[in-house]
């Protein structure tokens, strides 16, 4: 299972924009997708509510882990860009 820490870019977090643009991404992959923090309880990553209620802050860490399937790597690497990317601005 490919996995990835990836920090969170938007000053005000991971909120309702890039949640859903994950939520979007990890519900069309067709495997099991968790983000969350390190070392806590991952969530799923196709679930808006789960996702929105981590409540990340800017500059906290995730962990993205995909399951082994088709594409993995590059879903992973999408879902990073999303949570590395500033979408407040």
């Amino acid at each position: 299972m490919p996995s990835q820490i990836a920090i969170v870019a938007s000053k005000i977090g991971l909120h309702a924009r890039p949640a859903s643009l994950l939520v979007k991404i990890a519900t069309s992959a067709g495997v099991p997708i968790t983000i969350g923090r390190v070392g806590q309880k991952a969530v799923n990553a196709a679930s808006m509510l789960s996702v929105l209620a981590l409540g990340a802050k800017s500059g906290e860490e995730l962990e993205v882990t995909v399951t082994d399937g088709p594409n993995a790597e590059q879903v992973l690497t999408q879902l990073v860009e999303i949570v590395t990317t500033d979408h407040d601005g």
